[in-house]
């Protein structure tokens, strides 16, 4: 009977005008009432709840009917009158009273240590605005959807009181833009039967203490002892030290057994030191240059990554800090995939061991577009890893020089993540038990629903940007303020003093022990395992030092491979085949008996099939790969007389053998950025995967350059961090136009450096099965860059017969296979990579040019000096090389090759160029003027050598 009355004492038989009142409201704009109304007309249409505008009409007797009948089996029904009904509408006011705190109290929340602006004026969060006045203050009103209590009744005072100790103390929750009403009910509890202060015992409070102390005690120490050099401080924000502890802690009671921490450079001396547990000394000795230099190139002591494993409540919790470049959020999605890849390991489908955990800045949170590209990631199929917990470290600035309001569009520098609902809790950093209190709800929320969540730390930078900056310059009001401030640490030890937590000199004492252990180079984390290895870690020993080789052994018997190609080709009963697809299966199967020669896609499928069979999983994720962009590669089958959306779909490549590795296949959403990191963050925790990102057209690799420049190519030589990544793309000039041409192989040759990375440009389907296998057999970890083909996945010219997959391996260099050019007549030799090497056949067979032989470059870095030097000692009696290109002059491989070219010529021979002239653009976007530049550059390279012509 209470609880009836709890969910119905403001529906009395007397008010039915004004419900009625309120249900027209409700079917003009369904957001315009309040959440207890809006659930109630809802489930009484029996339709889910919207937020949208949109309204919806049925009649209105069954409506007034109902309200009529509801209002009879209430216990607490009275007799209807003009006072009823007013003590009814100020019910309903109270309610919306309560439900505007919930949406707006962070407005009013105590969030700033600087106080540095006035509160707003924001009528709704006023009970005049609901006509509620002094008079109606000690009036009881139903509490019944509030946790401030027990009480069945609290008066508007009491509830008034709590609401705003609730929603406007030092924590300023958002989470009514979630859709999920169980998710806000489950924020509503924890936040109201709490009213956001945490009752920790004075041992915990006593531990925080302690972290702040580290966090602040490291900052002084080493600005003391290395003056003057930089470490992007976190003075200012040290409550986030104490938050870092208690995720960790927290996460490791509620069985999380790794974490993988992604963050910037503010504070990541201090989380690597005070959370990770790296020893001091080993820190001083980078800030001396005494470490070990071990890396070809090394980095700046800010982007070094870390790994350790602490203990906790629940167990060993393995900590992963990701390097990370000065690109700040760029690390977002590495840590995002390398989650992902211990995932798949532990066959951890929800997230429940693995936690990822990304730091922001409040200007780069809001600023950088990764942030929202990862984002998108977070609930999708292939790249979900059960809910990020973020961190934001908001020092109110940014960058030195900018000015607040420069820095966003937003109200809160968080507000990114309301486009996957994701709930924020911003904090003030001076109330570090309210930062430990909101990073538990944090952990809490992402392990019970497993989707992302937000800590704002509202806090301050003490310094300047870094240490060598004056930020007075250009914030001088802000700089006052802070130089008035004591120091979130000092705030807090005076607070348990004060309370009688700790003695007088407790707080000091503690500033002593740390010193000490800063001089000793101790541990700051206690206890960190020395010795302890989980069952799940990656042991990459076996691909770590080897000498680089294009050797591998990836022929394969021909009974295994027609055992793979009728895998491949098998389609499970009253499967219904799209008759395109039927015609490319029924080809597949050909292939496999050695009918026809097996094209690109089959070439593929083989090596694909041929990994998982041996142990080897795949993942394979892009736009349109499934399918393939050129509709080439139909990984994935369709029924077509399927009957709803996700069913009717088979993946040959998944039905290999009982027992096989998995394949993975996704198609992404539109990003390349995120989904190339993603991958890259998948590919350098699992060497075992072959990880596959492709592009949908190659020069979409420009929306990833970030990824590409400072992870693939240098990832290895700043941290010595192998990744066998490889990038699929599509390239080659077919006429269309300027942004579907090139990959902008240029870019990737001026990267190539120090055995970095493979970029190749294979031209058969036999070259694709060796190359693609090779990337697994081989011992050691590269990042391959493939430029595939467009038109050669239908050309019959670059098919292949069998006997090629079951001998020989990828060829760097591929001959001269002509039999009617004699060597010793050969004039001239033409090299080349790609497509354009079919060009310069059919232009050779129109011309009767039998004294030009044309060998191709398939592997264009590293360059193959051994096997390219022994195609030319072929031809001793060629005075002309020509290098042949598709690209424009100052793009494409020219630029590279003729260096390596040059290396090895014979002696009086001559190197010229053929190809379309420099341009601005990759390629022109009318096709006549395509056909004119490919028949003059066909021209150029049987022509007379002119322009720059370098001799031996």
């Amino acid at each position: 009977m209470m609880q009836q009355y709890r969910s119905n004492s403001y529906l009395f038989g007397g008010n039915a005008p004004y419900v009625e009142e309120m249900y027209e409201a409700y079917l003009d704009n369904p957001g315009s009432v309040p959440d207890n109304w809006r659930e109630y007309f809802d489930a009484l249409q029996n339709v889910p709840a919207v937020d949208g505008t949109a309204s919806r009409d049925v009649p209105h007797a069954p409506v007034i009917e109902s309200f009529a009948q509801r209002a009879k089996s209430n216990a607490f029904t009275v007799k209807a009158s003009s006072t009823d009904l007013a003590v009814a509408r100020k019910q309903v006011h109270v309610q919306s009273l309560i439900a505007a705190y919930r949406f707006l109290g962070s407005r009013w929340a105590d969030l700033d240590p600087l106080k540095r602006t006035e509160r707003p004026k924001i009528p709704e969060l006023e009970p005049a605005f609901y006509d509620l006045s002094e008079s109606d203050m000690d009036i009881p009103f139903s509490a019944a959807n509030t946790y401030f209590s027990r009480a069945e009744h609290m008066t508007l005072r009491e509830i008034m009181q709590a609401l705003r100790e609730t929603y406007c103390g030092t924590v300023g929750a958002e989470f009514m833009h979630c859709t999920d009403p169980t998710e806000k009910r489950w924020w509503q509890e924890r936040l109201e039967s709490a009213r956001s202060k945490p009752a920790f015992t004075p041992e915990k409070r006593k531990h925080i203490l302690d972290r702040l102390t580290a966090a602040e005690g490291l900052e002084r120490y080493l600005h003391t002892k290395y003056v003057g050099q930089k470490r992007f401080s976190l003075e200012g924000g040290e409550s986030f030290i104490a938050s870092m502890d208690e995720l960790v802690q927290h996460a490791g009671e509620k069985g999380v057994q790794e974490i993988v921490i992604g963050m910037a450079h503010r504070g990541r001396l201090n989380v690597l030191v005070n959370t990770l547990g790296k020893m001091p000394k080993d820190l001083f000795a980078e800030f001396e240059h005494t470490a070990p230099e071990d890396l070809p190139a090394g980095d700046v002591k800010y982007h070094q990554g870390f790994s350790s494993d602490v203990t906790t409540i629940g167990g060993p919790v393995h900590l992963s800090l990701s390097f990370n470049p000065s690109h700040l959020e760029i690390v977002n999605p590495v840590v995002e995939g390398s989650v992902k890849a211990r995932m798949d390991r532990r066959g951890d489908k929800e997230g429940n061991q693995v936690l990822p955990v990304l730091v922001h800045g409040d200007a780069a949170f809001a600023g950088q577009g990764v942030v929202m590209e990862t984002l998108a990631l977070a609930q999708t199929r292939g790249y979900y890893t059960g809910g990020t917990v973020h961190i934001v470290i908001n020092n109110q600035i940014g960058f030195t020089t900018s000015d607040p309001r420069d820095t966003r569009s937003t109200l809160y520098c968080s507000d990114v993540v309301k486009m996957i609902e994701a709930p924020v809790l911003h904090v003030n950093g001076d109330d570090p038990d309210a930062v430990v209190w909101c990073t538990q709800l944090a952990m809490d929320y992402r392990q019970q629903f497993k989707k992302d969540v937000v800590v704002d730390i509202i806090c301050f930078r003490k310094l300047g940007h870094n240490e060598q900056d004056t930020p007075a310059l250009t914030q001088p009001l802000m700089y006052k303020k802070i130089a008035q401030h004591p120091g979130t640490r000092k705030l807090y030890g005076d607070k348990l003093v004060a309370q009688g937590v700790l003695p007088a000199g407790g707080p000091d004492e503690m500033v002593k022990a740390f010193r000490a252990a800063m001089d000793a180079g101790k541990h700051t984390v206690d206890p960190v395992l020395t010795n302890f290895k989980s069952k799940y870690a990656v042991d990459w020993s076996p691909f770590l030092g080897k000498k680089w080789t294009d050797a591998a052994d990836t022929a394969l018997p021909l009974a295994e491979i027609k055992r793979l190609a009728e895998k491949i080709t098998t389609v499970p009963a009253n499967f219904k085949l799209h008759p395109l697809v039927e015609k490319v299966i029924a080809d597949r199967a050909a292939m496999g008996r050695g009918d026809i020669n097996v094209d690109w896609g089959m070439g593929e499928h083989l090596a694909y099939a041929s990994l998982v069979a041996s142990g080897y999983p795949v993942r394979l994720s892009g736009e349109d790969c499934g399918r393939g962009t050129f509709v080439h590669r139909h990984a994935v089958l369709h029924d077509q007389n399927r009957d709803k959306f996700d069913e009717g779909i088979y993946i040959p490549l998944q039905h290999i053998a009982e027992g096989q590795a998995p394949f993975v296949v996704i198609d992404s959403i539109l990003s390349e950025e995120a989904v190339l990191g993603f991958e890259y963050g998948y590919a350098g925790s699992d060497p075992n995967t072959l990880t596959i990102w492709e592009a949908q057209f190659g020069d979409f690799a420009n929306g990833a350059q970030v990824v590409i420049d400072q992870f693939i190519a240098a990832g290895e030589v700043k941290w010595g961090r192998a990744n066998g990544l490889t990038l699929m793309l599509p390239h080659g000039y077919e006429g269309q136009g300027p942004e579907h041409s090139s990959a902008r192989l240029e870019r990737f040759m001026q990267l190539a450096a120090d055995n970095n990375m493979q970029v190749v440009q294979p031209t058969t389907a036999s070259q694709i099965f060796h190359l693609l296998r090779r990337q697994m057999v081989r011992q050691f970890r590269k990042p391959l860059v493939i430029m595939t083909p467009k038109s050669l996945l239908r050309n019959k010219d670059a098919t292949s017969p069998l006997s090629e997959f079951t001998k020989g391996e990828f060829r760097t260099v591929i001959s001269e296979h002509n039999a009617e050019i004699d060597a010793a007549k050969v004039k001239r030799v033409v090299a080349c990579s790609g497509k354009v090497y079919y060009d310069l056949i059919k232009k050779r067979d129109e011309k009767k040019s039998h004294d030009v032989a044309i060998i191709r470059v398939e592997q264009l870095y590293p360059f193959p000096h051994k096997a390219f030097a022994a195609e030319i000692k072929k031809y001793p009696n060629a005075t002309d090389i020509v290098w042949c290109q598709d690209e424009p002059q100052n793009q494409g491989a020219w630029f590279f090759v003729q260096h390596q070219i040059h290396e090895n010529m014979l002696e009086g021979q001559k190197l010229g160029y053929a190809g379309r002239p420099a341009s601005a653009s990759p390629a022109v976007g009318y096709a006549h003027l395509h056909q004119e530049q490919q028949k003059a550059l066909l021209d150029q390279a049987f022509g007379k050598l002119k322009g720059f012509v370098l001799s031996k």
